[in-house]
């Protein structure tokens, strides 16, 4: 018979066991655009050893249109979406795909010319913190919604101030939490500002400038001790000062003709990748002096463009989709610009990244998840599986086993499970 110390040895080894299965199985927040830190990182997250070669359908449920990612906490699922003339919010248990709450709200919106295919949105992502989610209508209303039982805290919009709060083609941009202070760009192409507001009570705190809005979401950073939002507006990109919202630097980078402000850029190593439609793409690095800020340009090409799609960091270098060639991948070094390949032309017309170990996630806007490894010497795709049949724009979310995929109007959580 086992002696107590053994006894008590074996029920340690025991939980410890369990608890390193709970921590694989247990999903990690994801809690806006393009993850915590708005990079595509998923963190903590150990990719299989051998990628299964179907995936399986473990819910779909109907949270409507609208480009915005799926939000994941506590064992909770948060969609903002459309259907019909409403935008709606809803909380999804996430391992039985039942419908918790769900919340909706009046929001007519007339398409602008060219983006009819795109739908009425809602185009931005929500966020998540302190209890909260956040959301923004393509009409430019910001929402707070008690993310428990879906109650409306409160809501604010600039219509009044800047005759509407989005620019023609709808708001896009998501909103960025930062502490006690969630941070939007209000306003039409022509005028706006950067808006601090209070995270429990949707009072202004600060605002900085009056430029227009682009379709860009912020990121937040630390650049030589100060924590800023990097904003991308419709005439430049800008540092703010994240606490106070003061004006810190600015590169001017403007919106011009139909080649609009749209990806949201890259931080990496105190430097900023800014790639805009036709205009390749730019690195610029802020610097604080004795004499205040400089910004300087250290390089620009124009062999590869982003359009609407958003790049990622992977293990020191930059992955994405080139509209040029109906769309392709490619790989980039970040200190020099030099592309170091190019996948197949004809890809699409969006590709949502994510940033894991060894491997980048690409869901393409046709429907298919693809698994690039991340080389930097050639293209390779590891995986590739076909999960919506209508077209994917929101981003995923990558689980310990399984990912969430949004498309016309279903999310899906597909099992990796092999």
């Amino acid at each position: 018979m086992p002696q107590p110390n053994a006894l008590h040895a074996a029920a340690i080894a025991l939980f410890v066991a369990w608890s390193h299965v709970a921590f694989l199985n247990a999903a990690e927040p994801w809690t806006g655009w393009r993850g915590p830190q708005r990079d595509g990182w998923v963190e903590g997250y150990q990719p299989p050893a051998v990628w299964p070669e179907t995936l399986e359908r473990s819910w779909q449920v109907d949270t409507g249109t609208g480009y915005g990612t799926p939000l994941v906490a506590d064992g909770r699922v948060y969609q903002h979406g459309r259907q019909d003339d409403e935008e709606v919010v809803s909380c999804i248990d996430l391992d039985s795909g039942e419908l918790i709450w769900k919340q909706s709200y009046a929001t007519p919106f007339k398409i602008g010319g060219g983006a009819e295919k795109h739908g009425k949105g809602p185009k931005s992502s929500p966020a998540l913190a302190d209890g909260r989610v956040f959301t923004l209508s393509i009409t430019g209303v910001l929402s707070a919604w008690d993310a428990d039982s879906g109650k409306l805290l409160w809501r604010r919009d600039y219509d009044e101030e800047f005759g509407k709060s989005r620019p023609y083609w709808g708001a896009a941009t998501s909103p960025l939490v930062d502490g006690d202070r969630v941070i939007v760009h209000f306003g039409t192409d022509e005028e706006g500002a950067l808006v601090g507001l209070d995270a429990a009570t949707g009072e202004e705190v600060w605002r900085q400038g009056n430029d227009g809005a682009s379709y860009a979401s912020p990121i937040l950073v630390e650049i030589d001790g100060v924590r800023q939002v990097v904003d991308w507006n419709h005439r430049a990109l800008v540092g703010v000062d994240s606490a106070t919202g003061q004006f810190l630097w600015e590169y001017p980078f403007a919106h011009e003709g139909s080649n609009q402000n749209m990806p949201t850029p890259v931080f990496h190593e105190g430097r900023v990748l800014l790639g805009g439609e036709n205009r390749g793409i730019h690195c610029v690095e802020p610097k604080r002096t004795s004499d205040g800020w400089t910004v300087n340009h250290l390089w620009h090409q124009d062999d590869v463009a982003l359009d609407m799609s958003s790049a990622v960091i992977n293990d020191g270098l930059l992955y994405g989709m080139s509209h040029y060639k109906a769309g392709q991948y490619f790989c980039l070094d970040p200190d020099s610009g030099e592309v170091l390949w190019r996948g197949p032309g004809r890809l699409g017309e969006n590709v949502a990244f994510l940033s894991i170990p060894g491997h980048v996630v690409a869901l393409v806007d046709s429907g298919k998840l693809d698994i690039l490894a991340a080389d930097g010497e050639k293209f390779s795709k590891v995986a590739s599986y076909q999960v919506s049949d209508t077209p994917t724009w929101a981003p995923p979310v990558l689980l310990e086993d399984g990912v969430l995929v949004k498309d016309d109007h279903m999310l899906t959580y597909w099992s990796l499970e092999q």
